[in-house]
């Protein structure tokens, strides 16, 4: 007979901190870890091969079809180029996934280099057929490509773009294309005028710089990652600064974070592109309390080959927030919880890093606090971006529009349930979802 009234112990799943966290489905799991990875990257708690390998179980145990939605919100929304590649690449281990893998592969690849980074992937493990659906994706993704990407991207590494051609047997939409193609087959494409080519080439810093500026040639991505070899090679700060006054498209908002503490000269003329950036973005009404994650751990970077650390993501999304708040109020949490003025900009990013030394994660601690001594009870909306590894957990949400922004990939949170709304990712598309959502129930 077996007895069914008997204690079990039970062992909770918690945060790296000890907290005990809230254990998710594989689907919420999968995302959570995506939308704020960045491939192959080591976090602060964990290693960035142990997080690969969880998302290759997850994807095993997810739908394949909420597999490839998942491969195209981070690559379309989170604007992450490696891992929805490794999504789609664990997708196409699935029986009978060929015509969806096909489909995603296609959308997922936006640059030309991606065709040959996902055949790396591929291969990772050990040299095998490409199946047939990566076959169909990397053929209609090459006919994307014109001449001047294909040239740009047409390097030496262990998948190049001509054996990519050789590999999916592309054919061509029209003549002009099978030409290209020919030249590539070739190597007689003509080298595109970039600045990598001209400093690959020889040619002087400075000079190169300036031409592409003057000319038009240089995006606004690649001016803000390259100023501080810009300045350092002499070149003129006027024309930086009219390059950034038209704008920079499909940065992420803690480039610009990035960018302002490796170029302080231009710290305003950033902070003027990033500002405008920004401006198209929904407006959010009513008050909005925004709680940031100062504990040590935020301040490991998101890319061994990057400055850039979690606390810039928060930063950069804090920056974005004051802007669309019509009521603003911040508050910090590590050990204590510290309330700060409203700043605006870059003076709100400063304002977050020295409020206090960055060492422990008491979230609850902090929520508490503000609703019972700082009057956020009143606020409309509670925004707290967090990498979630809270020694105490979270204190229940006290209105129904409370988020919690999560910036890393570890496998547990603590913000399911309690009345918060969980959301993944540093992009400035979280404006979006939160207008959307609160639109949503409104209706």
């Amino acid at each position: 007979m077996v007895k069914s009234n008997v204690w079990k112990r039970m062992f909770p799943v918690r945060t790296h901190e000890g907290a005990v966290a809230q254990k998710v489905d594989a689907k919420r799991e999968l995302r959570r870890t995506v939308l704020t990875c960045l491939l192959w990257e080591d976090a602060f708690y964990q290693k960035g091969n142990d997080i690969a390998k969880r998302i290759a179980e997850l994807v095993a145990q997810n739908k394949p079809e909420d597999v490839a939605a998942l491969a195209r919100e981070a690559r379309d929304k989170m604007q992450l180029r490696h891992a929805p590649l490794f999504v789609t690449r664990e997708l196409a281990r699935r029986k009978g996934a060929g015509p969806l893998v096909a489909e995603t592969l296609e959308h997922v690849i936006q640059r030309a280099d991606e065709l040959g980074e996902f055949a790396a992937l591929y291969w990772k493990e050990m040299k095998q057929p490409l199946s047939a659906g990566v076959k169909r994706g990397l053929a209609q993704a090459f006919q994307k490509f014109d001449a001047y990407q294909l040239a740009k991207y047409n390097r030496d590494s262990v998948v190049t773009l001509r054996d990519v051609l050789f590999l999916c047997h592309a054919k061509p939409k029209d003549a002009e294309q099978e030409l290209v193609w020919k030249k590539l087959v070739e190597n007689t494409l003509e080298p595109p005028d970039t600045w990598e080519v001209a400093l690959s080439a020889g040619k002087d810093k400075r000079e190169n710089f300036e031409r592409l500026l003057r000319e038009g040639k240089l995006g606004g991505l690649a001016v803000l990652r390259n100023l501080r070899l810009m300045l350092a090679s002499g070149v003129d700060p006027k024309l930086l600064r009219e390059r950034l006054e038209k704008g920079v498209r499909r940065a992420l908002p803690f480039r610009f974070v990035t960018a302002a503490r490796q170029a302080p000269k231009l710290e305003d003329a950033i902070e003027g592109a990033m500002l405008k950036g920004i401006a198209e973005l929904p407006k959010l009404p009513g008050s909005t309390g925004l709680v940031v994650d100062v504990s040590g751990s935020m301040d490991g970077q998101l890319s061994g080959k990057s400055e850039t650390t979690r606390m810039d993501a928060a930063a950069g999304l804090a920056i974005l927030l004051r802007e669309k708040a019509e009521e603003f109020s911040v508050a910090t949490f590590s050990d204590a919880c510290v309330e700060l003025a409203p700043r605006r900009g870059f003076a709100l990013r400063d304002a977050i890093a020295g409020s206090q030394a960055h060492s422990g994660t008491y979230l609850k601690r902090a929520l508490i606090e503000l609703y019972e001594k700082r009057g956020w009870r009143a606020l409309d909306r509670v925004i707290v971006i967090t990498d979630e590894q809270a020694h105490d957990g979270i204190f229940p949400a006290w209105t129904s529009k409370a988020y919690v922004v999560n910036v890393a990939p570890y496998q547990h949170g603590v913000s399911y349930g309690n009345g918060w709304t969980h959301v993944d990712g540093w992009s400035e598309r979280i404006v979006d979802y939160i207008a959307a959502a609160e639109t949503e129930a409104a209706a």
